[in-house]
């Protein structure tokens, strides 16, 4: 596996291969390591490099922004997108410019770290424009007269906001994502198919909630209504006669309305606890 030695990623990489019970000997200042209980060997390398080294078969899979893997255009397969490392690829002009369309490109300069995506951009929107690479500090070139517009990644604002450019366009919605080698043997495939179920088992624990409820027995058939479980809650009864407790599994993204709906149907001692994994 391939994963990136420093910058947005790497922190979050390491922490998903714990997650899934894979433990790493001494990362620190490596480029080299292997796993103590699953078999696994870790490169650390430049995230530009990972499709390449991935495509190349010097490491059979890699956790890399989709970012990096479209702009390098390599042939690998994305597996899985991994839920961390969320930014956008996005155009940017001065704050004073009257930005009405892709058409406002014609002609112009644009800076940008992300050529090949760009010049795609740029031909599906029919629009001629000068691309200028640079590797680092997009964001001053409007500034200091290289360029009329950027293309970078953006994930508040406050850098773009803080040079004087407003967002304008998004050009591609990234994360991290697990990517793969075309050609693989049915032997990593299979040790791939793991760590996929293992990726897979913490990502949607991370997006549930394990709930507890006490309610009265004669509110039950609506209080279970408004849980949407795995299958469905698991109701026993409580020493107080007239009551039971209810567990279930919400979806983050539900959570809030359905809480406050169980409230207001008469349920009490609401507990909430997180999920470690979740394997269905």
């Amino acid at each position: 596996m391939a994963i990136q030695k420093s910058g947005r990623l790497s922190e979050d990489s390491l922490k998903l291969l714990k997650d899934c019970g894979i433990d790493l000997r001494n990362v620190k200042d490596r480029l080299r390591t292997e796993a103590d209980n699953f078999p696994l060997e870790v490169f650390f390398l430049r995230d530009d490099d990972i499709p390449q080294y991935v495509e190349d078969g010097v490491a059979d899979i890699g956790f890399v922004g989709e970012n990096v893997v479209y702009e390098k255009n390599r042939q690998v397969d994305v597996v899985e997108r991994l839920g961390f490392g969320k930014c956008r690829l996005s155009v940017a002009v001065k704050k004073s410019d009257d930005y009405t369309g892709a058409s406002f490109l014609e002609g112009k300069k644009i800076a940008t770290s992300y050529p090949v995506l760009v010049e795609k951009f740029l031909k599906e929107n029919g629009v001629n424009a000068e691309i200028h690479e640079i590797s680092g500090s997009v964001e001053i070139a409007p500034g200091i007269g290289l360029a009329d517009a950027v293309c970078d990644l953006v994930s508040s604002g406050g850098t773009l906001f803080m040079n004087g450019l407003k967002e304008t366009e998004i050009i591609l919605q990234s994360q991290a994502a697990l990517i793969k080698n075309k050609n693989l043997t049915p032997e990593i495939q299979s040790l791939l198919d793991k760590i996929t179920f293992r990726i897979e088992s913490v990502k949607k624990a991370k997006n549930n909630k394990y709930i507890l409820l006490n309610a009265p027995n004669e509110k039950l058939t609506e209080i279970i209504s408004l849980l949407p479980g795995m299958k469905s809650p698991t109701v026993l009864p409580l020493a107080t006669a007239g009551w039971s407790s209810v567990h279930s599994v919400l979806s983050e993204k539900q959570f809030w309305d359905i809480i406050e709906q169980l409230k207001a149907a008469g349920a009490q001692g609401i507990l909430v606890i997180p999920i470690e994994k979740m394997i269905l």
